[in-house]
């Protein structure tokens, strides 16, 4: 081991790597459906109060989708956003994002509203992920920026602050290892339906 690697690293870079055959496969065989399957398992099972603000994300490569729930939020009165990574190492930042608004590329890949959006504090945040366990753990790319955010937000807010991780039903995994800086998931959406998660 050298520098500031830590044993955890590899054991997370060997499940990412297993996550994201998984998630292959689904996104294969359910891309078509799964965005529409996932708004609606969303809507009926989510008894909390959703809003005003709903953070998401614009979908990269085989991520489940979930611009079907955030058009159903906004037709409702919720105010969507979307992440933009503003630097390395920092919290994101979610500006104001509706159907029909032209992007720019961002950070990794991403693509996000202009700086001209308004900038909103979510309620809730659609996390995406490569696995999930069924105590609420989350396993990402490795760049910690939800990780960041929600630590932030959640010493801000509290318990008003929701995360929902959202994948394919066979991104689940039987355990995440999980580090002192990672923040758990609150709730899991998949195509197959929602769960809160009892940690």
């Amino acid at each position: 081991m050298t520098g500031d690697r830590h044993p955890l690293d590899d054991i997370k870079r060997t499940l990412r790597q297993q996550a994201q055959a998984a998630r292959r496969v689904a996104h294969a065989n359910l891309a078509a459906t799964a965005g529409e399957r996932i708004a609606a398992a969303f809507l009926a099972g989510f008894k909390e109060k959703i809003g005003p603000v709903v953070a998401g994300y614009w979908p990269m490569g085989e991520e489940a989708d979930v611009r079907p729930l955030l058009e159903q939020l906004i037709r409702r009165g919720v105010i969507a956003a979307l992440p933009v990574v503003v630097a390395p190492h920092t919290p994101l930042q979610f500006r104001r994002w509706a159907p029909g608004d032209v992007l720019e590329p961002g950070r990794h890949g991403t693509c996000h509203p202009y700086a001209t959006a308004a900038i909103q504090i979510p309620d809730i945040l659609l996390v995406p992920l490569l696995a999930f366990d069924a105590r609420g753990g989350r396993l990402g790319y490795g760049g910690g920026y939800y990780d960041r955010t929600l630590e932030v937000l959640r010493a801000e807010r509290g318990q008003r602050v929701i995360a929902i991780g959202v994948g394919y039903a066979a991104q689940a995994v039987d355990a995440v290892p999980r580090g002192r800086h990672d923040q758990g998931l609150d709730w899991i959406v998949t195509e197959d339906g929602i769960r809160e998660v009892h940690r």
